[in-house]
Parts: C-alpha cells; sequence; structure tokens
C-alpha cells in the first residue's frame, strides 16, 4: 500500500471512530515544514527575505539580456550558472516560456525585470539593485550598470549546486565611494597584486581603488616626469581590470615634496601626468598634499606671491593648484569625476588657518581625505566626522590607515582583525571611506573585506558576522578552513596607533584562554593541561589546514612566514604542556627534554624575519606577542623550580 493510499485509509478511520462516539471529526494536518534561513550574503544587504521555496538549478537555463546589459554583469552570471552545474545557458533577447529556469538580467526598469520583481522594492540609489527568485524565474534589475553587476554578485552568493535560493533583496550601498588606497610606503604592489586587488573590490562591491603609492618615484619625487611605455601598459592593463569590476580607477599624483605653485610651467606639468592616464580611461583623479613641510618654500617665487610660509600661505598656494586643475582640467574632461585631494593637515580636528582657507576658498566640487583624529584613530564617531565636515566646509572622504602596517609600530606583523570602533550612521557625514591596506596585497584582504561590509552598510555592520564571512571569503567557503583562518587572525590581532595603546588589542581569545590556562594550572595542572592542549594542537596544525585549504596563493605566500612561525609557536605550546606534565609526575628526564624541545622551537620561530622583498621594515615577524613567548618563559621557570625542588 503506498503512503499516500494509506494517510487516506487512517484518515478515513478516525472519521469512523469520531462518529461512533458522537464527537466532531477533527484532522490535524501535519506542520508546514519551515523554510531554511537564507545564505549570509556579504556586504549585508540593506534588506533580504524570503520570497518563497528555493529556484531548482537544472541542467538547462535561459539568460535575457538587452543591449543595456552590463557586459560584465552578464558574464558573471553565466559563470556562476555554468559553475554551479547548469550545463546550457541559453542567452536570448526574450524569454521562450518553457525554461525549467529563467533569468532575467539588465535595468530594473524593463519591462519583464519589473513585472518579476514585483514584491521586491527596487532602490533608487545609484549602484542599488533588486533581486527576487521564485518560481522558475530570478530576476536581477540595477539601477545602473554597476547595480547589474552587484546583483551578480549577490546571486553568486544566493546559489549553490542545487538552487537559488528563494530570496528578495532589495539593496544600495550607505556610502558613495568604497575600496582601497594603495598609499603606503615601502615596496608597491606589484602588477599581478594590483589585479587580484581589483577583482577583490568587484567581489565584495567597492568601487574605488586609488593609486598612490608613495615608493612609485613617478608618484611623488619624479612627479614632473612622464610614466615610461612599459609602465603606461601597466597601468592601462589595470585601469582596464577596474572597468571589468566596476572599481574607479583613480590616479593619484604627489607633487607637494617640490612644486612651485606660482609656475605655470608646474601646472602644465601636473595636468600632462593627469592627462596621459586620462588617455588611459581615468576618469578619477587625486592631487595628495600629505606628509610634506608647508613651513618652507620649495621656490623663492612663491614667497614672493604668497608671503613668508605658514599655515595660511601653504593653504591658499594649495587651493590656487587645486581650483586650476578641477576647474582646467577636469571639469573640462568628458566624464572625469571631481578632483580629490589631501590636505596637509588631515589627522586632527583642530581649526586653523590652514583649514579656514580650504573652507573658504577651495573649489566646492573638490573632494577632501580626513584620516580621523590622528593618522591612525583609535574611533571614528560621527560628531568627529561632523567637525571635520564643518572644518573643511563639506563632507570628508575618510583614508583609514587600516591595516596599514609600514610604520614603526607595526614592524613584523600582519594586521588581521576585522573592523571595528567605526561608528554606525556614519555614511550620513562621510561621502567615501577607503582602507589603506598592508604592503602585503592579499593578506589585507581579510581586513579590507570587513571594511567595504562597514561602507556599504555602516547601520548593519556586524562586526562578528562579518569576521566569519571574511574568514570563509578566503576559505573558499570551506567552514573548516574558515576556523582555522580565524585561529590564524587571533594571532595577529593586533591594531596599533601612532602611540603605546593599540586601538584593538593581540590576541583576545588566546589571550582569555592561557589568563584561564594558568589560573586553573594553580590548583588543578591536570585539568588545566587537558584543557589547553586541544588549542595547542590546533594552533599547531593550523598552518598545514591553510596551506592545503586557502585557494588563493597571493594570500599563502604574503603569510607564509607567518605561518612557518606559528607551525614552530605551536609546537612549543605542545612541548611546553608535555613539560609541565612531565613536572606533575616527577619525570626528571622527560621534563628536562620536552623543555629543551620547547625552547628549540620557540628560538626557531623568533628567529623567522619579515621578507626584504615585501616590506622595508626588517626584523623578526611577531605572532601572539606577548603571549607565546610569555608562556615559553613561564614554563621555563617552573621547570626550573622543580629541578631545585628535585
Amino acid at each position: 500500500m503506498t503512503a499516500r493510499r494509506t494517510l487516506k485509509a487512517c484518515t478515513a478511520a478516525a472519521l469512523l471512530l469520531a462518529a461512533s462516539i458522537g464527537a466532531a471529526p477533527t484532522v490535524t494536518a501535519a506542520p508546514a515544514a519551515k523554510p531554511r534561513p537564507l545564505p549570509t550574503v556579504s556586504p549585508t544587504p540593506q534588506h533580504i527575505a524570503r520570497a518563497g521555496a528555493d529556484v531548482p538549478l537544472p541542467a538547462r537555463a535561459e539568460l535575457v539580456v538587452d543591449d543595456a546589459t552590463d557586459p560584465a554583469a552578464r558574464a558573471r552570471v553565466t559563470a556562476i550558472l555554468t559553475d554551479r552545474g547548469v550545463r546550457a545557458v541559453d542567452v536570448r533577447a526574450k524569454a521562450s516560456g518553457r525554461a525549467p529556469l529563467t533569468v532575467l538580467l539588465g535595468p530594473a526598469t524593463r519591462p519583464d525585470i519589473a513585472r518579476a520583481l514585483r514584491g521586491t522594492d527596487v532602490p533608487d540609489h545609484a549602484e542599488g539593485y533588486a533581486l527576487r527568485a521564485a518560481k522558475g524565474t530570478v530576476a536581477l534589475g540595477g539601477t545602473d550598470a554597476t547595480g547589474q553587476f552587484y546583483a551578480a554578485q549577490t546571486l553568486r552568493q544566493l546559489v549553490n549546486r542545487h538552487a537559488v535560493a528563494g530570496a528578495s533583496v532589495s539593496d544600495f550601498p550607505s556610502m558613495e565611494l568604497r575600496g582601497s588606497i594603495e598609499g603606503f610606503y615601502g615596496p608597491p604592489w606589484t602588477t599581478d597584486e594590483r589585479l587580484d586587488q581589483m577583482d577583490f573590490l568587484g567581489e565584495v562591491k567597492s568601487n574605488t581603488y586609488v593609486y598612490a603609492p608613495k615608493d612609485d618615484p613617478y608618484h611623488r619625487d619624479k612627479w614632473r616626469a612622464p610614466y615610461p611605455a612599459d609602465k603606461l601598459t601597466e597601468l592601462g592593463d589595470l585601469v582596464d581590470r577596474a572597468g571589468v569590476n566596476h572599481v574607479r580607477f583613480t590616479f593619484a599624483v604627489s607633487p607637494g615634496g617640490s612644486v612651485c605653485y606660482s609656475d605655470p610651467a608646474d601646472v602644465k606639468a601636473l595636468t600632462a601626468k593627469l592627462q596621459s592616464l586620462y588617455d588611459l580611461g581615468v576618469r578619477s583623479f587625486s592631487v595628495p598634499l600629505d606628509d610634506i613641510s608647508y613651513t618652507k618654500w620649495n621656490c623663492a617665487a612663491d614667497e614672493a606671491k604668497f608671503g613668508a610660509p605658514g599655515r595660511g600661505p601653504a593653504a591658499q598656494a594649495q587651493v590656487g593648484l587645486l581650483n586650476a586643475v578641477q576647474k582646467d582640467f577636469v571639469a573640462t574632461h568628458d566624464g572625469a569625476n571631481p578632483l580629490q585631494m589631501v590636505p596637509t593637515e588631515y589627522g586632527d580636528l583642530a581649526d586653523t588657518a590652514y583649514k579656514q582657507e580650504l573652507r573658504a576658498h577651495l573649489d566646492p566640487a573638490v573632494e577632501v581625505m580626513w584620516t580621523g583624529t590622528d593618522v591612525v584613530p583609535s574611533d571614528i564617531t560621527n560628531s568627529q566626522a561632523q567637525q571635520a565636515s564643518q572644518l573643511f566646509g563639506r563632507k570628508v572622504f575618510v583614508w583609514d590607515n587600516y591595516p596599514v602596517n609600514d610604520f614603526g609600530q607595526t614592524a613584523g606583523r600582519l594586521l588581521l582583525a576585522p573592523y571595528d570602533k567605526r561608528e554606525p550612521g556614519l555614511s550620513d557625514n562621510l561621502s567615501g571611506l577607503v582602507s589603506n591596506p598592508m604592503n602585503q596585497e592579499a593578506a589585507s584582504k581579510l581586513a579590507v573585506f570587513t571594511m567595504s561590509d562597514f561602507s556599504w552598510n555602516d547601520r548593519g555592520y556586524d562586526r562578528t558576522r562579518s569576521a566569519r564571512r571574511s574568514a570563509l571569503h578566503l576559505a573558499g567557503g570551506d567552514p573548516h578552513v574558515a576556523d582555522a583562518v580565524q585561529v590564524f587572525v587571533d594571532l595577529n590581532h593586533m591594531a596599533p596607533t601612532f602611540g603605546a595603546t593599540p586601538w584593538q588589542p593581540q590576541s583576545p581569545v588566546l589571550g582569555a584562554e592561557l589568563a584561564a590556562f594558568w589560573k586553573t594550572y594553580e590548583s588543578d595542572p591536570r585539568a588545566a593541561i587537558r584543557t589547553f592542549a586541544p588549542k595547542a594542537a590546533t594552533i599547531a596544525r593550523t598552518p598545514a589546514v591553510l596551506r592545503a585549504g586557502v585557494p588563493d596563493q597571493l594570500f599563502l605566500h604574503d603569510a607564509d612566514r607567518w605561518l612557518t612561525a606559528t607551525e614552530h609557536w605551536g609546537e612549543a605550546l605542545r612541548q611546553g604542556l608535555t613539560a609541565l606534565r612531565a613536572i606533575g609526575a616527577h619525570d626528571t628526564g622527560g621534563a628536562a627534554a620536552a623543555r629543551k624541545a620547547m625552547d628549540t622551537a620557540a628560538d626557531t620561530a623568533a628567529r623567522i624575519t619579515v621578507d626584504p622583498a615585501e616590506h622595508h621594515q626588517l626584523g623578526p615577524v611577531k605572532i601572539a606577542d606577548p603571549f607565546l613567548q610569555d608562556f615559553v618563559t613561564k614554563v621555563d621557570a617552573l621547570h626550573d623550580t622543580a629541578a631545585q625542588e628535585s
């Protein structure tokens, strides 16, 4: 008998029994199955909800596009479908109505897309999109071409091998400008690293990359000189890759160290440099005037024109240069975005003659970058942002010096902690936010991922959730590998400032576990060792898990020496626990042997140094300091005491 016939028979029997005892017949329906939770999407959407059951992925699908469909979005959607097992994707101008799956891609106003999006709000923000997956149809509608591309990036996270999650998404960025600025000192990124960064920024829905490496001579010291042909070719490739990923390639040139503001030849040299990049397709430009002296002039003509050097005269000279570039170059070049600049006073809230001059006379179209209340601020609040906007006479564009590691307090470190201590609501007070990453491009992506999450939706940002999503992104979606990523992040969690107090602590998880270990050890050494041993083993095997499971080879290259150091520190922990067991068992020989192995592993870890090809700050790599070395030191002391007592 089939299940259906059995159910009918049981129901009939129940009705007869109810009638025989004079009771009203009742049939209890089986509880409806709860829909599965939707996948977590990053950056966090403004709105996401269930639209219905998941939409199965068949072997064949139709992708409906038109002339207004973004080519990069179309390519991305096609790749997503084929990667998830759809063997045939029929790209056509009109749905046949017979396909087991129909995907509509284009402007949200296109009639077929608008119909399929009913029930899902279409945002009116630039770069916004709406997505709805229900009843055999997936509609992706953008408010512009970038919105279509971002809809595709969300689709990528809603699809598995079997289905598209039945979701309704209405989404747009909270901040206009989001991304990264290659603005550090030391070895610049390679071309491959920059290309990788463009792809990454596209994946995390960030739209800005600023080319401003301090150690590119043609950016700063030799700013007047044109780029050699081979370098222009490299830059052109980057511009093209940025365009595919809907990233604004912003070219920055920093003339402040030697410019003669009053010399028309220098203004001409500056605009000629910008023109050479405009010819490559660049439409966003920046003139940073940071990290220069404004207490002296670079030429006598400037003193004759502007007077004795000082804050006010320096600002007057800078305003003249910037206004000329905005008016005579940017405003006269089709498609060019407003000029960006970095003021010499970029990291405080003091109202000075310098800021007063910029506030009063800098062209209102020019965007001003600001790093917060310090070069590396411990936090950024709405009140601070509002004050900065008042000081500069416009919303400021935050250049956030995280996870950059080019200053003394960061020597030997990878800065991997997720973004924190930036206040929700900053999107109301900023024109944008970009990260200044580390010299190690791929290792920077863990932190930049979370910064992109914040800048997309600062009010919806959750540090813990974003950290997990960042780990999963690096791990290629493998939860086991993501666990190892998060262990490695904890070992490299320190975020220093220019002062003595970091704005993010080192190893908050391991530090707490070791504190608990030593507290328990005082009263119950065996329990302490038994409880902590799995963590020591986890740390020891984390490098192998990452090397085998992380698909990003550039990340593994960047992190290689820190991974090797972690292996040795993990071994030091394990041998230290063995020594403590032996001490407790009064095993003199075993304790001595384990201590020697622990000290050897710790010494080996401490001798691993930064790769000079990657960074200008040489010296030992730092892992979970001071916790790991303190553990070794304490075990040594306990062994010494035990040896003296035996």
